[in-house]
């Protein structure tokens, strides 16, 4: 049995980070993975055609170069190979009328290509959110059952004055709907912004959709749409080469199947390969509520609520990835779109409103939101010279299908997703991309569909295909993210520690869990 200060399982960005900040302060320490590969939902792969690297499931990395990890950890991330690519036109919306509405990282710009009106609104909000960084930011960065964030909030009481503060709450509580509704006229910006709440778990009509909407647009001026130069892959290999350079390993194939415990203590764990790893200290998950207390502990060291909280714990919509080569670049009905590194192709908010209900009641959405991200824009060695891939996400799809809004695609009675189903859908989404893109049929050279059932096969903790993994709605999130009674990534066992999306501060390739429980440690 081999011993370790620390075990973490699973290798996600946030078991990389947590691992990489441990081992640098000399603990010993090592990561655990089921797959092949570590990087959890960071992989490049050649997925369609020899010489063309897709990042499969995450591609982009604004959250990342934004976070303490990064700030911490970057310089020596560098060191270990770690380039990143940027761009000053991160994001656009486009119509099916053709209009579109190009964000970028100068703000005078965009304030300058909206209306009077809609300038002032950009303008407040994102006022709001300057004047009240400290808490906002550190409400989606600090563990919240602490006096230490009480203290935050009280000061942020102090500093704005009570009535300015509850303004602030409410307006953190609006949806998306409520903050955008002065701008209905302005369909173009309307898809470049609205569309964002899908990448945090929401719908435009939730509750907090609008602040966090708000906090993107934010981040996305500051930040730009960073990718990693050759491939998100080379972000873990970049960690893999810190962690190992300071004591620590990485094992793969894997599967940790069970937490051993003594006296009520975590000792160890062991994998379906026969191996047992010993831990002095701590052992860390970065696994979904129900792979922690229903599979991974002994069910009699599980208090009944937790159980039944791990039950009650819900996940969201599905996802859904297109992956295509393409001979040269796309050429799109706005030639400003060329370079553009993530399109929202959608008609604004009541749209996007229509396909989250489709597939909240179990549809297959009949004019999906397709968000489609071009990396060769940002980083050419991703494919061969004079070559191009699009990386398209749909997060508008039930893990369990019910029917077609349109009545065109035949489903199976039992609502699982097939090779059948998913390959139809995909022929949906790219007529309607081959509408703005006028060249798409003859360039596309390989494709790649990954289905909702696909990317749980990939990723465990991507139950039903939700890529969040778990509805991030406001009572399964903030303080209440992991859906339990546990607080402060603390489990019923007093060594064992939960990290992950799953989690609080929530999805996002940040590794603010992995961050949070390592400076704890």
């Amino acid at each position: 049995m081999q011993s370790y200060d620390h075990i973490i399982i699973g290798s996600g960005i946030n078991s990389l980070v947590c691992a990489a900040l441990l081992a640098r302060k000399g603990k010993r320490v090592c990561i655990l993975e089921r797959n092949p590969i570590a990087g959890g939902c960071i992989c490049t792969e050649e997925i369609t055609l020899p010489g063309f690297h897709h990042d499969v499931l995450s591609a982009w990395h604004p959250l990342f170069v934004t976070s303490p990890a990064y700030a911490e950890l970057g310089n020596e991330l560098a060191a270990f190979g770690l380039q990143y690519r940027n761009t000053d036109k991160p994001a656009a919306g486009l119509c099916s009328d053709g209009r579109s509405f190009i964000l970028r990282t100068d703000r005078d710009a965009n304030l300058a290509a909206l209306a009077a009106e809609d300038a002032a609104i950009l303008q407040a909000a994102m006022q709001q959110i300057e004047s009240h960084a400290e808490l906002i930011f550190g409400l989606l960065s600090r563990q919240l059952w602490r006096f230490s964030f009480l203290r935050l909030v009280v000061k942020s009481i102090r500093k704005a004055g009570i009535n300015e503060f509850l303004q602030l709450c409410r307006d953190g509580l609006a949806s998306a709907r409520t903050w955008l509704r002065p701008v209905e006229r302005n369909r173009p910006w309307q898809a470049c912004i609205a569309p964002w709440v899908l990448h945090v778990g929401l719908g435009p009509e939730s509750a907090s959709s609008g602040m966090m909407a708000k906090v993107v647009l934010f981040t996305l001026q500051a930040a730009g749409m960073p990718v990693v130069r050759g491939g998100s892959y080379q972000l873990v290999a970049a960690f893999q080469k810190l962690i190992e350079q300071h004591g620590g390993e990485i094992y793969t194939d894997q599967d940790v199947c069970e937490i051993l415990l003594k006296d009520g203590r975590a000792t160890g764990v062991a994998t379906r390969q026969g191996k047992r790893f010993e831990c002095k200290h701590s052992i860390i998950c970065n696994v979904t509520p129900g792979q922690l207390y229903e599979s991974l502990l002994p069910s009699d060291a599980v208090p009944a609520a937790l159980h039944q909280a791990a039950a009650n714990y819900r996940f969201g919509r599905a996802d859904m990835q297109i992956h295509l080569a393409l001979d040269s670049r796309p050429q799109w009905s706005d030639p400003e779109l060329n370079d553009v590194a993530l399109i929202h192709v959608s008609d604004g908010l009541d749209a996007l409103s229509k396909a989250v209900n489709e597939a909240d009641r179990g549809l297959l959405p009949a004019c999906p939101t397709i968000v489609v991200g071009q990396p060769c824009a940002l980083d050419p060695s991703r494919a061969p010279e004079g070559k191009w891939i699009l990386w398209i996400q749909l997060q508008e799809l039930p893990a369990v299908i019910r029917g077609d809004a349109a009545g065109e695609i035949e489903v199976p009675d039992n609502g699982e997703w097939t090779d059948v189903v998913a390959g139809q859908y995909a022929e949906r989404v790219l007529h309607c991309l081959g509408q703005h893109i006028s060249n798409l049929v003859e360039i596309t050279l390989g494709k790649a569909v990954l289905s909702p059932r696909d990317l749980q096969a990939r990723n465990a903790n991507l139950v039903g295909g939700d890529p969040y993994s778990g509805d991030c709605a406001l009572d399964q999130n903030l303080l209440f993210r992991s859906g339990t009674p546990m607080r402060n990534h603390r489990t019923c066992i007093d060594n064992v520690f939960h990290i992950g999306a799953s989690t609080h501060p929530g999805p996002g390739l940040a590794g603010g869990s992995g961050y949070l429980v390592a400076n704890h440690l």
